[in-house]
């Protein structure tokens, strides 16, 4: 039988799983941003002009930059926390624009489908901002850094 992990051991795997979210929440959204100017009359701009939402050739590249800048962010674990509120912004709209309109017209599991990246993403971006980065993320590097400059 295998002893008990301690405390410690347990603690120290809870700072690293973040590193799982941070790589699914940084590379989807950085995806997503890029397509946005790859393909901005399918995803950018002309997708926000086929939703309603006014100004859609400024509000497209915005939102792409602001998932490409986040993204990375995210990814690299530099400023995860500030970075993630955006992209609770980014899917909180998403979600009011494009998902809750399936759910008056098709129903709950209809809209579940349709809605499953944008809870992961959602969810996943709520994680970062309360749980943080995690080790491996430059944010625990700088922090460590600055502590082991102030000994």
């Amino acid at each position: 039988m295998k002893p008990p992990r301690s405390t410690d051991a347990v603690i120290r795997a809870a700072l690293r799983a973040p590193l799982f979210v941070r790589i699914m929440v940084g590379a989807v959204f950085l995806s997503e941003g890029i397509q946005k100017f790859l393909f901005p009359a399918m995803l950018g701009a002309g997708r926000f002009t086929k939703i309603g939402f006014p100004y859609p050739d400024v509000l497209g590249p915005i939102v792409g930059l602001t998932e490409i800048v986040c993204g990375t962010l995210v990814l690299l674990g530099l400023f995860t926390r500030v970075a993630a509120v955006p992209l609770v912004t980014v899917m909180l709209v998403a979600i009011a624009s494009t998902k809750v309109p399936i759910l008056m017209r098709d129903g709950f599991w209809a809209m579940a489908h349709e809605a499953r990246t944008d809870w992961s993403m959602l969810l996943g971006s709520l994680f970062l901002v309360w749980v943080g980065p995690g080790m491996w993320s430059l944010d625990h590097w700088r922090r460590t850094r600055r502590a082991r400059a102030g000994e």
